[in-house]
């Protein structure tokens, strides 16, 4: 009786990402929509717009919808704010907030201004 070989099949290919004009888009991306990213971030959905408007929170609007790539929003959370922005700016604002000194500094400069202002009418 004749023998047959049977050839081992290979294991078949995986699909290729869907490539989009910024590369290839891994295949566990996942992509939030506003109260997605809001709960992830834990702020309001009004908030997470202010931030996409005054911090440059990457985010995309379809239409009436919007989408945020999970990752985008981890890296933009990984880059601390350009030197001179608004977002820079507001957070130095927001270290002194709490700060005990802060008003005593601002009396401090008060007086030395009024000293300076009497100092040059005479």
């Amino acid at each position: 009786m004749a023998q047959t070989r049977t050839k081992s099949r290979k294991p078949a290919a995986k699909p290729e990402p869907a490539a989009s004009s910024n590369g290839p888009v891994a295949p566990s991306a996942e992509v939030f929509n506003l109260a997605d990213a809001a709960a992830y971030l834990r702020v309001t959905e009004s908030q997470l717009l202010q931030l996409v408007h005054d911090q440059a929170l990457p985010g995309r609007r379809f239409g009436t919808e919007w989408r945020f790539l999970k990752a985008a929003i981890q890296d933009w959370l990984r880059t601390p704010p350009k030197r001179g922005s608004r977002e820079a700016i507001l957070s130095t604002f927001g270290s002194w907030k709490d700060d005990p000194l802060v008003e005593e500094e601002i009396k401090e400069i008060y007086r030395k201004r009024r000293e300076d202002l009497v100092g040059d009418m005479q």
